[in-house]
């Protein structure tokens, strides 16, 4: 498992002796732990075999460096976004996942495989269940052609929607069967957008998609043009604003500790999460790395007010093609060494099944 750093720190680990480095190493895991200020009575008794004072004039040498920093005059010391960052990249053991977790993930998906639109809804609450944070999930990019289009009756009041690209990939939504529909009309309205979209991108049909809707209104049954219509609005152009974006586990953030107490982060972080085209496009600059990606408090313009972090992982094909992006967003004492491999585990599934 690679990870890479959302941004470069000012300072190395080769920058603090061993006992600077044992003392912000306890002072950072004790932080992310329980979420509060670490004194120096705390790091002494956690293994470090030095008397208070020693403690708190290192504490206090780190925090000149930006290491650390306080709340208050009286208070402890806690970990900056660059202590956070120097910690994440020089000092983390991340651990692997459990099987028994590695089988609900795979079972919770897979049982959502039918639909593309709730295999991502899936993987999103997963991640927002298992990590405590928001989890959040974009859709892919479709920059193939498309080979395929075909409706298929489920039952009378559904219908799914299946487009099949000329690169391999499979997309099914689930819809809402219009009142009335025939099995020759559902036939009639897959003949119409077959016919229309096969061999181009969805991004280069974009413009055409309003005519498209006119003229299926005038040449096809009223229940077809409806279909038609509704599987147009289904599919993804390819822009930010228009792309499917899901993010689940919102309350999450109000349980976290300190959150009721900070209540004008946690307002800015879900006015964050409303910024639909920024949280695409961050999501986007992840799938260009080959591994899991953390970004910590200022590393992106847009959680840089509220100081959360995000840590993402692209989920691809089996041949390395780059889908889209999954992660937890939260406050900067997420768990980095467990939300690490749930985020890179959940998205190998992920890519897994969307290929197949």
């Amino acid at each position: 498992m690679t990870f890479l750093p959302g941004a470069a720190p000012t300072l190395s680990l080769s920058d603090l002796d061993s006992r600077a480095r044992d003392i912000f190493r306890h002072v950072v895991e004790t932080y992310l732990e329980t979420g509060e200020p670490v004194g120096s009575r705390t790091v002494s008794k956690g293994g470090v075999h030095l008397s208070p004072a020693s403690i708190r004039n290192t504490m206090q040498d780190l925090t000149h460096l930006g290491l650390l920093g306080a709340p208050h005059t009286s208070a402890g010391r806690l970990p900056t976004h660059a202590g956070l960052r120097l910690f994440v990249d020089g000092l983390l053991e991340v651990g692997d996942l459990a099987e028994e977790e590695r089988r609900t993930i795979d079972a919770r998906l897979f049982a959502k495989g039918g639909s593309f639109e709730d295999v991502m809804n899936e993987a999103s609450a997963i991640l927002s269940g298992l990590a405590g944070g928001a989890g959040v999930v974009s859709a892919p990019v479709r920059d193939a052609g498309v080979k395929h289009v075909e409706f298929i009756a489920l039952g009378s009041d559904q219908a799914l929607a299946v487009m099949v690209f000329e690169d391999g990939t499979v997309e099914n939504r689930l819809m809402r069967r219009p009142v009335g529909l025939t099995p020759s009309a559902l036939t009639e309205a897959s003949n119409f957008l077959a016919a229309r979209l096969a061999g181009r991108t969805l991004a280069e049909t974009r413009l055409e998609m309003r005519s498209e809707l006119d003229r299926a209104r005038r040449e096809l049954d009223e229940t077809a043009a409806r279909l038609v219509e509704d599987g147009l609005a289904a599919w993804s152009g390819g822009e930010d604003a228009d792309r499917a974006l899901i993010v689940r586990g919102r309350a999450n953030l109000l349980s976290e500790p300190g959150a009721m107490e900070d209540l004008e982060r946690v307002r800015m972080l879900f006015d964050d999460l409303e910024q639909k085209e920024q949280l695409v496009g961050l999501l986007d600059n992840v799938r260009e790395a080959q591994g899991v990606r953390i970004f910590i408090g200022a590393e992106t313009r847009l959680f840089s007010l509220s100081g959360s972090a995000v840590i993402a992982a692209p989920y691809m094909t089996g041949r390395q093609k780059v889908l889209g992006a999954i992660g937890v967003i939260g406050p900067a004492r997420l768990n980095y060494a467990r939300v690490i491999p749930l985020v890179d585990y959940t998205a190998k599934v992920l890519g897994k099944l969307l290929d197949g």
